[in-house]
């Protein structure tokens, strides 16, 4: 669906990508051009575009437009023909949930209803790839989490790109994930099998009072803690360990912080994320 080679952008002077390659499958969702369905962007631009789906983190909308009003008049900019304009608007209506707000004036729509809108508007033409950027940015919880389902159901259809900052929406959303460090791939697979690769085992965390203690530097002794990184919450320490995998380092630190009469609230520990990986390869020169 989407194949790169050997690409490189160079930003005022400094090289922002450099000799990147990968492939994104049909029906994937890809968490991060070249050719887009055979069409070559440069020679065939306009053919490749009746491909694709973009999405904006702002998605720009005519707020003075009722929703079914604006899809209808997207669908004819999009030359959609005029016989297909009622059924295509419905099916994307449908899809993306906005059967309750058709009649509503977009100014007066959510966050969220505006982000369906959006994506409304992309699949009107039956894209076959979307390229979706920071779709859930400014959402609540409950928003984040219709659109990601929202995401995934369009992923049993279409091919994805999804350009987030926000890991734990890739690990939620996406089958397979390309980690670039100073413009390299330094990584290629799914979330499971980077959550695998990694000498990290995820981390644990301490809540307590420590005094005048330098605790970070006291935890940074226990075998098996690569790194730790401090925070307060009303006077509380919330320090937060990063352990090699297969260690348990709780007893040590429980026995820590009674050789230092620290005050423990509490002692957790938290599985691997993407952030443990992102954080690894971008920090190491192996995975």
């Amino acid at each position: 669906m989407i194949k790169v080679e050997n690409l490189t952008k160079k930003y005022a002077g400094q090289t922002a990508i450099r000799d990147l390659n990968f492939e994104v499958g049909q029906g994937e969702i890809m968490g991060f051009l070249a050719s887009i369905a055979g069409f070559d962007v440069f020679e065939q631009s306009l053919q490749a575009r009746a491909h694709l789906g973009y999405m904006p983190e702002n998605v720009p909308l005519y707020n003075d437009m009722r929703v079914s009003e604006y899809l209808n008049y997207r669908a004819a900019l999009k030359s959609i023909p005029h016989r297909r304009v009622s059924e295509r608007v419905g099916d994307v209506k449908e899809l993306c949930g906005l059967r309750e707000v058709e009649n509503k004036l977009i100014r007066a729509l959510s966050k969220g209803f505006r982000q369906r809108v959006g994506l409304a508007d992309v699949l009107l033409h039956e894209p076959d790839l979307l390229i979706l950027d920071e779709p859930t940015i400014g959402l609540d919880p409950n928003q984040i989490r219709q659109v990601r389902e929202l995401i995934k159901n369009l992923g049993r259809q279409h091919t994805i790109l999804l350009s987030t900052h926000i890991l734990p929406e890739v690990e939620m959303t996406c089958s397979r994930v390309i980690i670039i460090n100073k413009g390299r791939i330094e990584a290629c697979d799914t979330p499971e099998n980077l959550l695998g690769r990694i000498r990290t085992a995820g981390g644990v965390t301490l809540e307590a009072r420590v005094g005048a203690d330098d605790a970070p530097t006291q935890l940074k002794k226990i075998a098996g803690v690569r790194d730790v990184s401090e925070s307060e919450d009303d006077g509380w320490k919330i320090l937060s360990l990063r352990v090699e995998s297969g260690t348990d380092v709780r007893p040590e630190v429980f026995r820590l912080a009674r050789d230092r009469n620290w005050e423990v609230r509490e002692l957790t520990a938290r599985r691997a994320t993407l952030e443990d990986v992102f954080v690894e390869i971008t920090h190491s020169d192996h995975v």
